[in-house]
């Protein structure tokens, strides 16, 4: 049975199907690994005897990963039912979870987070393909607004959590707190959980895969050499150019497969307008959030010299609004559309990341915190309607192409973001050095500069909600 044909299960209005909620907790205890390691950097040199551009791999491979595995998903989940992808990703997370935990050596520890981001890389496009195939249109803002709180919240709250457990011991105790927890996930999922449906058998061209992982592999390691010495600036240009000529290849192979009618990634979803300003809105939208995340510690603990707890705890209050406001947020979508969420949030995020560029070696905390907790529900207001309207507007057949494409940009704009705030901030800051100027005062207009970029491309985010519709045509 292929995927547009699969039944939906009999859902009463106004609940969440069980499958969803335990797809949304599973994929919230993997996300969040995602950003866990942000700050065990300083524990990972001192105890692995490595340099932090060493120890930065830890994150960086895990988004690598990503970008080179979620292409396959769109394939991989059309092949399998729901309980064997949810079995097999969750397995794959709890083995490299698992070895990441016990690692003797760096080599290791990097082979382990490489194993959870596979495991990872499955999860999130299989909920939101499982969530359209069960929830009904009516509910689907109010159940995406659920979802926000996997894809969006747990990688905010990455940094705080880890801030916390790193107080209590070293950074094994992230991976040892995780694995129980991640078990139990599996197990309790894996009692509960139904199939959707009927797997699909189908072909799969292992040269778009090939293509795939070079392409966005290759992207997003390109973008993450940005900020560092000049040679590896010019090596990360190289690989970005040489990535970006790879997925120009691989959409030519698309394209024709298409025809065939057996693509990897089927790019027809982008003949869906909603579809297609949803999924630059969204890649804008994680831009800024990522790039915030990375700012905001650099300075907070650098320049402010505050503890990883207290830059956690300053933070934490944002990523809690942007989660519990999550289900608000859908609800006012399923009642009112798209128009009094999207476009209100989009000036939010602009005024948010505006009120950045004034930051300064004396701004009160109370700001600081007032700016970010501004940013994250506003970007909880664009999200929920964002994912809710790109999604609505595919055919049933093209839900895991558009969700698999959802994923691959979030990890590259991910990278994108980081790779620029930290190229403008270090560029910035090592000019004014040069001219003389003391290095915090030198960081912060960096920091001022970066801000100042990501608050222009915010603006772009208000021109593209301007253009979305109120609703869906339904198809």
């Amino acid at each position: 049975m292929s995927v547009e044909t699969r039944e939906r299960p009999a859902v009463h209005a106004g609940r969440t199907p069980i499958v969803v909620r335990l797809l949304v907790l599973a994929t919230f205890v993997v996300i969040l690994n995602e950003t866990l390691m942000i700050n065990a950097v300083p524990r990972l040199m001192d105890s692995l005897r490595i340099t932090e551009q060493t120890a930065q791999w830890v994150s960086t491979a895990f988004m690598l990963t990503m970008a080179a595995v979620i292409p396959v998903t769109g394939w991989f989940l059309q092949r399998v039912t729901t309980r064997q992808s949810y079995a097999i990703a969750m397995g794959v997370f709890l083995v490299g979870t698992a070895v990441s935990a016990v690692a003797p050596s760096f080599e290791v520890l990097l082979l382990g987070r490489v194993v959870q981001a596979a495991g990872t890389a499955v999860m999130m496009p299989l909920l939101m393909t499982t969530l359209m195939t069960v929830v009904p249109e009516r509910d689907r803002g109010r159940v995406m607004g659920n979802v926000t709180l996997a894809m969006s919240v747990a990688p905010a709250l990455g940094p705080a959590v880890s801030g916390l457990v790193l107080q209590f011991g070293s950074w094994r105790l992230l991976f040892v707190v995780v694995l129980p927890i991640a078990a139990g996930v599996t197990l309790f999922g894996l009692r509960k959980m139904d199939n959707i449906g009927e797997p699909e058998a189908s072909s799969i061209d292992w040269f778009s895969v090939a293509v795939a992982a070079l392409g966005f592999g290759g992207l997003v390691y390109g973008l993450s050499l940005f900020g560092g010495s000049d040679s590896r600036v010019g090596l990360g240009i190289g690989i970005v150019v040489a990535g970006a000529a790879a997925i120009v290849v691989f959409v030519i192979r698309q394209l024709k497969l298409q025809r065939a009618g057996a693509p990897l990634m089927d790019l027809r979803a982008l003949r869906h307008r909603t579809f297609a300003l949803s999924l630059a809105l969204l890649s804008v939208g994680f831009l800024a959030m990522l790039g915030s995340m990375i700012l905001l510690p650099l300075y907070l603990q650098h320049l402010r010299e505050l503890s990883p707890l207290e830059t956690g705890l300053l933070v934490m209050p944002g990523g809690l609004a942007m989660g519990l406001l999550g289900p608000t947020v859908g609800r006012v979508f399923d009642r009112f559309g798209s128009r009094p969420l999207v476009l209100p949030g989009s000036i939010g995020t602009l005024l948010a990341l505006g009120g950045f560029t004034q930051v300064s070696l004396t701004m009160p905390y109370w700001q600081v915190l007032a700016l970010h907790t501004l940013l994250m529900v506003s970007l909880a207001a664009m999200f929920t309607p964002a994912f809710t309207l790109g999604m609505g507007a595919l055919p049933p057949h093209l839900y895991s192409h558009g969700s698999s494409m959802l994923g691959t940009l979030q990890q590259v704009a991910a990278a994108f973001g980081t790779a620029l705030v930290v190229t403008v901030m270090s560029a910035r800051a090592g000019h004014l050095v040069a001219d003389g100027v003391a290095a915090a005062p030198a960081q912060v207009s960096g920091m001022k500069l970066a801000f100042g970029i990501e608050a222009a491309l915010a603006l772009v985010t208000v021109l593209i909600a301007a253009k979305l519709p109120r609703r869906n045509v339904p198809n």
